[in-house]
């Protein structure tokens, strides 16, 4: 599917409110809303719309800490890793990089403890270095540029 300029204006409408109503985005991109409705259903058929979501503070449910932990991989042990992080409830983030690491994840803990009770878990399947979050200096960013 080829996006179209009316797409593009609905998909930009959906990253900045995606609670907008069908009729809303209908007269901010100027076509009725069984039109916007048909529009999203297609775009979401072809995967190009993945999903919804809320966006929650980790912070006001008691996740006092964030931290970036990348991770090297011993040998033989990347794939059992990749099935794994799968299972992490604190991983909110995690992708396979190049470079000297093979892993980087995002992950929010509720204290020293649980860190290193998390760090624990990954000795198993490789050599991990972690940097605590002291602040975000640009807010969490969902948005593709859609040109």
């Amino acid at each position: 599917m080829l996006i179209d300029e009316l797409n593009r204006n609905i998909l930009k409408c959906l990253q900045q409110n995606a609670r907008l109503s069908n009729a809303e985005i209908g007269r901010q991109v100027g076509i009725s809303s069984p039109a916007v409705s048909e529009r999203i259903k297609k775009m979401e058929d072809l995967g190009i719309i993945e999903g919804y979501k809320a966006i929650v503070s980790p912070f006001e449910i008691g996740y006092q800490l964030k931290a970036i932990i990348t991770l090297r991989a011993f040998m033989g042990k990347l794939k059992p890793f990749l099935e794994k992080v799968k299972t992490f409830d604190e991983v909110v983030n995690c992708y396979r990089i190049t470079g000297d690491e093979n892993i980087v994840m995002e992950v929010v803990l509720k204290n020293q403890k649980h860190l290193e009770t998390f760090i624990d878990q990954l000795i198993i399947y490789g050599e991990s270095k972690t940097q605590i979050v002291l602040s975000r200096v640009i807010k969490q960013k969902e948005v593709i540029p859609i040109k």
